[in-house]
């Protein structure tokens, strides 16, 4: 028997959380997990803020209110691990790279393009690895 790996393993994770989102125009999910693997501190999905009705979401490009993913993920983390990982569904959007390299992330996996690379460049320039998985 094979065994996956475990970069798959939370790349599955992640692909399972979109099923939560609740945005209307994209559904992404985001692991932020220990540097060595071992532990996850943190999972996320796009959505209406907090306490807001889920159908809040307009599903319109540039006016869409929903908190992304890494966003909703990152918030939570509450252990300072200078190395810990991310995992998203998609290439991170500029706001969500920025946030990704003042986290401390060491490395970012994703698995689907995006309209813009302009997220994975900045988080190379950055010195973060970035992988897809």
């Amino acid at each position: 028997m094979e065994r996956p790996s475990l970069e798959s393993i939370y790349m599955e994770l992640a692909m399972s959380l979109t099923r939560r989102a609740t945005c209307k125009r994209m559904q992404y999910g985001c692991v932020v997990a220990a540097s060595d693997m071992t532990q996850v501190y943190a999972l996320g999905y796009n959505g209406t803020a907090r306490g807001f009705p889920h159908d809040d979401c307009s599903g319109e490009e540039g006016k869409c209110g929903c908190v992304h993913a890494e966003m909703n993920a990152l918030i939570k983390v509450k252990h300072d691990d200078p190395g810990k990982v991310v995992f998203v569904t998609g290439i991170p959007c500029q706001l969500c790279a920025k946030m990704i390299i003042n986290s401390g992330s060491s490395k970012v996996y994703y698995r689907s393009a995006y309209r813009s690379a302009e997220g994975l460049d900045m988080l190379q320039r950055a010195g973060i690895k970035v992988e897809r998985v």
